[in-house]
C-alpha cells in the first residue's frame, strides 16, 4: 500500500518534513559535518511549541537508532 504524501493534511505533511530534519541533522552529527549547536538553533527557529517538541522528539529518537550520543 502506497501513500501520497501530498493527500495529507497540512499539519501532517509538516510533521514528515520536521521528522526529515531531524534525520539530516542527526546524521551531520554522526558524521562530524555539524555540531550539537545546529540542532539548538533550528530548534529555536520553530515558533509552535508542538512542533518543536515533535522535533526534538525525532531528534532524540534518531539519535538512538543512529547511534549518537
Amino acid at each position: 500500500m502506497s501513500i501520497n504524501l501530498s493527500n495529507l493534511p497540512a499539519e501532517e505533511k509538516n510533521k514528515v518534513e520536521l521528522d526529515k530534519q531531524a534525520s539530516f541533522l542527526v546524521w551531520k552529527l554522526r558524521e562530524a559535518k555539524a555540531g550539537p549547536d545546529e540542532i539548538d538553533q533550528e530548534a529555536a527557529k520553530i515558533r509552535d511549541e508542538n512542533e518543536r517538541s515533535f522535533f526534538l522528539e525525532s531528534v532524540a529518537k534518531y539519535k538512538r537508532v543512529m547511534g549518537v550520543a
